[in-house]
């Protein structure tokens, strides 16, 4: 039995990237954030790509989360 994956990107997955991300960091006892939005991955990246990237872009705009315990991640399909 075979299986064949179709791909559809509309317009609005275009618009504002193919996956949809949310990243919550913490500090315990000091400072918390979650961040979110939408990014495309480059065509070899992986999950694991994705994460360490927005990560440490996060760090960068954000220092006082330097070493912060990931308590959320998620990266999906931005469709329904």
């Amino acid at each position: 039995m075979s299986s064949q994956t179709e791909q559809n990107t509309t317009p609005a997955t275009q618009q504002y990237g193919s996956h949809h991300y949310v990243l919550t960091l913490d500090m315990p006892g000091r400072i918390a954030g979650t961040w979110h939005g939408t990014v495309t991955p480059g065509p070899t990246s992986t999950r694991n790509d994705m994460f360490l990237w927005l990560r440490e872009r996060i760090r960068a705009e954000n220092p006082e989360f330097t070493g912060a315990n990931v308590v959320f991640f998620s990266l999906e399909p931005n469709r329904l």
